[in-house]
């Protein structure tokens, strides 16, 4: 029988599994630096060859990367899952707009159900805290915070539902959904009282989350992306509308 002694783990091999688990559940993010090797050795209670051991075996596997002079980094895992020039691409052709409000609208319905059934009490302290950011910044109307902050909001929510195959996913896609809700806002802002509607939504979302209500959840985020569908679709016709008029006028001055 192929059956061989169990043997105590080493304590390398520990260290690297509790490594790639915080890289896994994105909780070491991409870019960010770990602690000296000191202290790190001394919050993992090991020794700093056992610790230097796991860190040599997490670059070989290319989770974490050595920059001199300033320490060891989570590599960049993720990249980006579109080219700039898809990007740019789907920015300009309205079909793939609202198709990607439609995978939005699934997707963050699916977390907010799940964040609101399995979001730690420190996740639903981060939404809040960026919930009150957004506030502070509509209160100053400034429209670039508060789409940042819009964006962080979503993202929040993503990592509360835990699930690390969306989370990864999601944070691979960040410069669209980043780039979707600047262009959004942008295109949306022409209409007088959207900041406010939209505030009012994520006040709704944060709301059913915070109360734990996963059903109320979903359906604040499926009206939060409706109604952010209906008014690009209403400022699309009505820019339309504009510019037929436009050239109108100019044919008939040209007459």
């Amino acid at each position: 029988m192929p059956f061989q002694k169990v043997t105590p783990e080493k304590l390398s091999t520990a260290v690297t599994r509790q490594i790639e688990k915080l890289i896994l559940r994105g909780i070491l993010r991409p870019a960010e630096r770990l602690p000296a090797e000191r202290e790190l050795a001394d919050k993992l209670g090991v020794s700093r060859p056992s610790l230097r051991e796991a860190i040599a075996e997490l670059q070989d596997k290319g989770l974490l990367t050595t920059r001199a002079g300033a320490g060891i980094y989570v590599a960049d895992v993720l990249g980006s899952a579109f080219s700039d020039a898809l990007i740019r691409l789907f920015a300009d052709h309205d079909e793939a707009v609202f198709d990607y409000i439609g995978f939005r609208r699934d997707l963050e319905g699916l977390a907010a159900c799940r964040a609101a059934r399995l979001a730690s009490d420190t996740d639903l302290q981060v939404i809040q805290t960026i919930m009150d950011k957004m506030e502070a910044a509509h209160k100053k109307t400034n429209p670039a915070d508060e789409a940042r902050l819009d964006a962080e909001f979503h993202m929040a929510i993503i990592e509360a539902s835990h699930n690390v195959i969306m989370l990864h996913m999601m944070r691979s896609m960040f410069q669209l959904l980043r780039e979707g809700v600047f262009y959004n806002r942008q295109v949306m802002f022409k209409q007088r009282t959207t900041r406010g509607a939209l505030l009012d939504q994520h006040r709704a979302i944060n709301t059913a989350i915070q109360a734990r209500d996963p059903d109320a959840a979903r359906a604040a985020i499926n009206a939060h992306l409706n109604y952010v569908e209906k008014a690009l679709a209403d400022q699309q016709k009505a820019d339309r509308n504009e510019a037929i008029a436009r050239q109108r006028y100019e044919h008939e001055q040209s007459r």
